[in-house]
């Protein structure tokens, strides 16, 4: 059975209120001792009285976003934009109410340093529960046990999805299936569909996956055993192939329906988006300058030839751009490349081999920790890329692709994707197209930051540089 929740709702609620309070009598007593500032401020009462209209709105906001909720799936950046939204839009509107009733008294200061340190305390304390809370599930806390229906294609997806995301806390029992008897990922198949109901006690089953969508009299048949059980049963969205950013449930009546839609992107998102991405660009140019300078004379101690390596690549609906990288092979690699396809550890149109004869020494160390990626940062500027989208193809080989695959071509490409913290050179061809078209489909600024997290440690392990 699943743990009762609402003690940690209300904990969580305490503790905001605890930090809420902390920081707006933190930001007054602050304002108060700090004699260089100008202005003077009134007395404590009149503004407790707008903290605490402040402080309501705010924990409206916070419920409002899902952030009193225990949702596993949450990720520690995507939970940070939910605050951040939160403390923004309660303080336009106290901004809103300050202006409207001419409050003249509440200081500028103060309301600045509030949102500071709302935002500081409101996402950090979550941080540290959510570091916390997975520490204790992947060691085996309040995990729950998961009984998988079908083992196809379907099936075996889910299961490795479950296996890399550890802090969900879903502990595979097996699987149900009623044409194979061969186990995935050295999970046994525990019998027929039919025997269900049994499994479920025998196994001390919590969720039921169900992965066979599109037999809906077997889902039918299956849904009110386990609700019968008391059981939560998840069932595979089968969106049948059309590509799909967002799920709606809703009514006609009585009669639900599911709802799959293309969300398309808001002209003010992408704006934002190019914003950030000229902003941080432009300032890691800046940052890492005596890098390039280090870099740029080892590449040409290390072998002959020009420092770096351009190649004609695809960009935005098809155009082509001269994408930069730091030359990690030898001079005229290109004109090898063909001989040398036979030999492609990987299936579809790119080529890539792990030992690859054309890199250089130097080569090796600078793609195994991403460096020769870094002249992407003037793409970026240039307006060619993005800090993250799918990766670019050379022109012969998206040339090559397939149409479904060409989607993925509607958006900047970008220095980080998906797929490279799904595994880089690791993953499939087709996996990786997946990865990308799954990425327009569910993009966001919280999304972007999500994976900008997710490429340190990437970078740091070195999966699948080559």
């Amino acid at each position: 059975m699943h743990l009762d929740t609402r003690r940690a709702h209300f904990l969580y609620l305490a503790i905001d209120i605890i930090f809420i309070g902390v920081s707006f009598y933190f930001s007054y007593f602050l304002r108060q001792n700090l004699d260089f500032l100008p202005f003077t401020i009134a007395g404590i009462k009149p503004y407790s009285l707008v903290f605490l209209l402040w402080g309501a709105s705010l924990i409206f906001f916070l419920h409002n976003y899902r952030l009193y909720g225990t949702d596993r799936s949450m990720t520690i950046p995507c939970e940070t934009v939910q605050v951040f939204k939160a403390v923004a839009y309660s303080a336009i509107l106290l901004a809103v109410i300050i202006f409207s009733l001419k409050i003249a008294f509440f200081s500028r200061v103060i309301f600045l340093v509030v949102v500071i340190c709302l935002f500081a305390s409101l996402s950090g304390w979550r941080a540290v529960k959510r570091i916390v809370v997975r520490y204790m599930i992947a060691r085996g806390y309040n995990n729950f046990n998961v009984l998988i229906i079908g083992a196809g294609k379907s099936g075996k997806e889910l299961a490795d999805e479950i296996l890399e995301n550890p802090y969900l806390g879903l502990r595979i029992a097996g699987f149900l299936d009623d044409h194979k008897t061969e186990g995935i990922n050295g999970y046994r198949i525990l019998g027929k569909i039919d025997d269900l109901e049994q499994v479920i006690q025998e196994r001390f089953i919590d969720e039921v996956y169900v992965t066979i969508p599109s037999q809906r009299m077997l889902v039918s048949k299956i849904l009110p055993k386990v609700i019968k059980l008391g059981r939560t049963i998840r069932i595979l969205a089968d969106n049948f192939g059309i590509p799909v950013s967002k799920v709606k449930i809703n009514n006609i009546g009585f009669i639900p329906l599911i709802s799959y839609y293309e969300r398309g992107s808001h002209g003010t998102d992408s704006l934002l988006k190019r914003i950030i991405d000229v902003a941080v660009a432009g300032s890691l140019l800046i940052s890492v300058s005596p890098l390039f300078v280090i870099l740029a004379f080892l590449i040409k101690l290390d072998s002959p030839g020009r420092i770096f390596y351009i190649s004609p690549r695809c960009g935005r609906k098809g155009r082509i751009f001269n994408f930069y990288k730091f030359r990690s092979m030898l001079q005229d690699a290109d004109k090898d490349k063909e001989s040398l396809r036979p030999v492609s550890e990987v299936k579809g149109p790119v080529f890539k081999i792990k030992n690859d004869p054309r890199i250089t020494r130097l080569g090796r160390i600078l793609r195994r920790y991403s460096l020769d990626e870094l002249p992407q940062l003037i793409n970026v500027l240039k307006g060619d890329m993005s800090l993250i989208g799918p990766r670019p193809l050379p022109v012969d080989e998206s040339s090559k692709c397939q149409a479904w695959q060409l989607r993925r071509l509607e958006v900047r490409p970008g220095i980080a994707c998906l797929a490279q913290v799904r595994g880089r050179s690791d993953i499939s061809f087709y996996k990786w197209m997946k990865w990308d078209l799954w990425y327009l489909d569910n993009w966001s600024l919280g999304l972007d930051l999500q994976i900008l997290f997710w490429m340190i440690p990437a970078v740091l392990k070195r999966k699948g540089a080559y």
